[in-house]
This record gives C-alpha cells, sequence and structure tokens, in this order.
C-alpha cells in the first residue's frame, strides 16, 4: 500500500494542482486532485489481469475547469437540485443561483470541483487515505455559515475504494455532498450493456421541471424497478413517463436500508470486463443517473464521451431535502457534524 505524489499542472490562481496515487497489492490504483477533491482515475484488474481505468474523466487540469457534467467530481456543500432555488433556515429564506431553469443544481455554477482542497496523507499496511478539506466562507454559494467540509478518500486491500464525509457549521445550514464519478466498467464505449441492481422499493417521484413532488412511487411493474438486476438498456430508454421526462435514469432510489447503517444498495456489472461494482452507503437516497446530458465530450486517451458513456451512483439525501417536509432533512443544526459513507468495491 503506498500513497505517490506528483505535479498535474497549474490551477487558475497559480497554485499547484497536485495529483495523489493511491495503490495498493491487488493492482488497483486510484488517482486523486487537490482541485476539487476530484477522483480523477480508479482502475482496476478485469477478468483477465488487465487493468481498465473504470471513471470518466479527462487528461489534464483544462479538462476539469471544463466539467460542467461533474466528472469525477465531489459535489458540496449541496448535491442534486432545489426547487425554486431558494431555501428557508431558521425563518430567513435564502436566494440561491438559478442554474438549471428556475432551480438550483449541485450549489450553481461556483461549484466545488473548481475549488482547491488541502490535503493530508495517512498510510499503514492495511490502507492508504487521502483527506481533502475545505472551509466554505458564510454566503458561499449562497448558503449561510461559514462550513468545514472534508472529504476522506481510503482505498483497502479488498478493492474498497471508500469515501467518508465530514462537515460542521457555525450556523444551521444545508450539507449534502456526494461523489459524482461516472463509471463504465468496460473503460470505452457504453454502458447499455451493463446490469445494474438497485435495492429500492420506491422512488422520489418529479415534476416537469425534475423537482421531487413529494409523493413516493412504487417501482413495481415499471422501468425503475432494478431489484432484480437487469442491463441499462433494457429500461433506459423506455416510454415511462418519469424516465421520459430526463431522458433516461435521473432518479433518486428510496433505498431498502437502515438509514446510519452502512449497508450493501446497489450492484453494478459488466459481462465483456468481468468487473463487478458493489455500492455500500448509510444515506436515505441514492440518485442513478445515465450520463443524459453528456454529448461530446473529449475525455482520457482521446475518448468522446456522450449519452450512456457512464453511470453515476449519487448518495445523498433527497433533492430537494432541504424544503420537502416529507423527507429526511439536509439542514444541519450549527455545531453538529455531518458524517455519511459511501464505499464502492471492485472484484472481477
Amino acid at each position: 500500500m503506498k500513497v505517490e505524489i506528483s505535479d498535474f499542472g497549474k490551477a487558475k490562481d497559480g497554485s499547484v494542482v497536485k495529483c495523489y496515487s493511491l495503490s495498493n497489492e491487488g493492482g488497483m490504483k486510484v488517482n486523486l486532485l487537490n482541485l476539487g477533491a476530484i477522483v480523477k482515475d480508479i482502475i482496476v484488474p478485469d477478468k483477465n489481469g488487465r487493468s481498465v481505468d473504470v471513471n470518466l474523466g479527462y487528461d489534464n487540469v483544462e479538462g476539469y475547469y471544463d466539467n460542467a457534467e461533474a466528472l469525477g467530481s465531489f459535489v458540496g456543500r449541496n448535491a442534486n437540485r432545489i426547487g425554486g432555488a431558494r431555501v428557508s433556515i431558521d425563518g430567513v429564506t435564502y436566494e440561491l443561483e438559478k442554474n438549471d431553469g428556475e432551480n438550483n443544481l449541485h450549489s450553481g455554477s461556483d461549484r466545488s470541483h473548481y475549488m482547491m482542497f488541502d490535503a493530508e496523507v495517512f498510510e499503514d499496511e492495511y490502507a492508504v487515505r487521502v483527506r481533502f478539506m475545505r472551509t466554505f466562507k458564510d454566503m458561499e454559494q449562497g448558503f449561510p455559515g461559514k462550513a468545514e467540509l472534508s472529504v476522506t478518500y481510503t482505498l483497502t486491500e479488498d478493492n474498497e475504494l471508500i469515501l467518508e464525509y465530514r462537515g460542521v457549521s457555525d450556523k444551521d445550514t444545508v450539507i449534502n455532498p456526494t461523489n459524482h464519478s461516472y463509471f463504465n466498467l468496460d473503460g470505452e464505449g457504453d454502458i447499455l450493456g451493463h446490469k445494474l441492481y438497485v435495492n429500492a422499493d420506491r422512488f422520489t417521484a418529479i415534476g416537469e421541471d425534475m423537482i421531487p413532488t413529494g409523493e413516493l412511487v412504487e417501482v413495481e411493474s415499471t422501468p425503475m424497478d432494478l431489484r432484480v438486476a437487469k442491463t441499462v438498456g433494457e429500461g433506459v430508454d423506455s416510454d415511462y413517463h418519469y424516465i421520459k421526462i430526463v431522458g433516461g435514469y435521473d432518479h433518486n432510489f428510496v433505498l431498502n436500508h437502515t438509514f446510519g447503517e452502512i449497508e450493501k444498495v446497489a450492484e453494478f456489472s459488466s459481462e465483456k470486463s468481468g468487473i463487478t461494482m458493489e455500492v455500500m452507503t448509510d444515506l436515505p437516497g441514492m440518485q442513478v443517473y445515465t450520463a443524459n446530458f453528456l454529448e461530446n465530450k473529449k475525455g482520457k486517451r482521446g475518448a468522446i464521451y456522450g449519452r450512456r458513456s457512464g453511470c453515476c451512483f449519487e448518495t445523498q439525501y433527497f433533492p430537494n431535502a432541504c424544503n420537502e417536509k416529507n423527507f429526511v432533512s439536509s439542514i444541519i443544526s450549527a455545531g453538529e457534524e455531518y458524517r455519511s459513507t459511501t464505499v464502492f468495491k471492485f472484484m472481477a
């Protein structure tokens, strides 16, 4: 187990973007950037022992500054959509940037994946980890409170990439981060032939503006039923109303597990590479997104990414959870520590 640090380029503020390379004895390697706490590469052995980069991304710093689609990104303070781009906290209404129609998406255009983070490295015989930290100023991104946010990435010998989120603010505020990596277990092409399993009986209904209505819809007898694994291509282009709204899967699943306990909630697999990825989390929801709005992006090694080039597994509180009274709230009290863990485990 080891961590190697190298220069990746220059940030817009002139500081050096560092690449932190975590590797284990089994041949898995994860490359991380202090620009945005971004996951640049996730390299795992396939069924033939060939190294496959299963994470979409870019070859240089410039690519990550042209990254509205948030490839590989840590998203904070708030992931997903906030209806009407406003939130009321302690009787005060805070107006946020409208960067998704009338709504706020991923905290606005001043996103965390364009910001520089401090980093700490930890190594032992069982795991290697890097912790990225940043202080968000009061009213930065439109949210109240000076907030200390961090994400720690840990690579284990069991081919687990563990993401541990922490956050605390001096005012009541929204804290709901996630990871926005796009996974393709073949390292190329599309993910239509990948099999997808999600342990969820329900999902959050959305309106035409993609904001949850507050209703929870049963997946039974719909293309949203992923409780038995099926290929992405079986349902992603169906004429089911909720799929047509967003042009594929881009929905929050209500996970069948104990909130606060780290349990398996999803599985993604490719017969071609033989790689399987398990997703574990302690959070109540997960947005599954099949790159519906990814178009003609020049990615790593000359690849051109488009719709269905990857799939995101965004563990989080439900979208608009800061406003919807029926959902577990994403508003964290002043001085309260936000804590959550998500695990991506790879096998072949």
